[in-house]
């Protein structure tokens, strides 16, 4: 991946503010070239201890993406608020920007 895609998504990242989650997608489309996965990329090569808000990235259908880390993930998004529908969506409002 391109190191300068990469630094956009993970600026990105950094400035998804608590409460609030954004899509794979949408990160991607904020970049110069990034697709979704390579944002997923970006985010399953961080290195451990990152300071990084990795949880708030969710699917764009409004779920989490299945991988190791959904347990966590939901975690510490109702720890910030953010609440979850019957089918395991999160409210479009919660969705930044």
């Amino acid at each position: 991946m391109n190191p300068d895609v990469r630094e956009q998504i993970l600026t990105i990242i950094s400035e998804i503010p608590s409460g609030r989650v954004t899509s794979y997608g949408r990160i991607a489309a904020m970049t110069d070239g990034a697709s979704a996965r390579m944002v997923a990329r970006a985010l399953r090569d961080l290195p451990s201890g990152h300071e990084l808000p990795w949880f708030r990235v969710v699917t764009a259908s409004r779920k989490l993406a299945d991988h190791g880390g959904a347990d966590e993930q939901r975690k510490r998004l109702i720890d910030e608020g953010v609440a979850f529908d019957e089918r395991g969506r999160i409210a479009q409002e919660r969705f930044w920007p």
